[in-house]
């Protein structure tokens, strides 16, 4: 019985091994939702960003935003999340923007 134990033991250790590679390669998201407000006072939903890379917003530029998602993002007043004058909004927080400031570009998923 002893033999049977350490073999159902590898086995499940093999298969937990292969079943982690195989989802390795899955791309990570920040769960929950960004709700935002354009210049133009459209509002867009996005769902589980990815958290690689620079995400654009719209176009016009957003006034307001809403991170309802499990992570922190950065906003930035570029298209290429790049610039000095940026800000840091955590997780389940908002931010609107100042009168007469630039609205915000892009943003970033910290992970």
């Amino acid at each position: 019985m002893s033999v049977r134990r350490r073999l159902t033991t590898a086995t499940g250790s093999v298969l937990l091994t292969l079943a982690l590679a195989g989802c390795s390669g899955l791309g990570r998201t920040a769960v929950g939702t960004l709700l935002y407000e354009t210049e133009r006072d459209v509002a867009v939903l996005v769902t589980s960003p990815s958290v690689k890379g620079c995400h654009r917003l719209a176009p016009t530029g957003v006034t307001k935003i809403e991170n309802n998602t499990l992570n922190d993002i950065v906003l930035y007043r570029t298209r290429d999340c790049k610039g000095q004058d940026s800000i840091y909004l955590p997780s389940n927080t908002g931010d609107k923007i100042a009168p007469g400031s630039l609205p915000w570009r892009s943003y970033t998923v910290v992970h």
